[in-house]
């Protein structure tokens, strides 16, 4: 029907794994107990699957958004001591900053930090 395909062995006949076997045992629980169609259960493993493969890549990117997270801490942690004696945070490759006084021009730029 299709629903699951074993692979074979050598003299043609047919191999199931422990994962086919409990697709089966799925197929036949739907379809006797819950009373679903064979299209039905298809569409349902069809859609485990797809759960399945974006549950697995929403824990890919989780990870990844972590690792990229813990990276830029690290970058915005740099700390210096300003003229004054004072620890100040900085960017990384900055110093630190002096106050503008009154009456100097100070140019700000969208986008830009620093």
């Amino acid at each position: 029907m299709g629903l699951v395909s074993p692979s074979r062995a050598r003299g043609g006949g047919r191999r199931y794994s422990e994962a086919d076997v409990e697709r089966l045992r799925e197929v036949q629980r739907l379809s006797s107990s819950e009373g679903v169609s064979l299209e039905g259960i298809r569409r349902i493993l069809e859609l485990t699957r797809a759960n399945d493969d974006l549950a697995a890549r929403l824990e890919e990117l989780t990870g990844e958004v972590e690792r990229l997270r813990r990276r830029v801490e690290a970058r915005e942690r740099v700390l210096a001591a300003g003229r004054s004696g004072a620890v100040e945070p900085v960017a990384p490759g900055r110093r630190p900053g002096r106050r503008p006084s009154a009456g100097e021009l100070v140019l700000w730029r969208p986008g830009r930090q620093g």
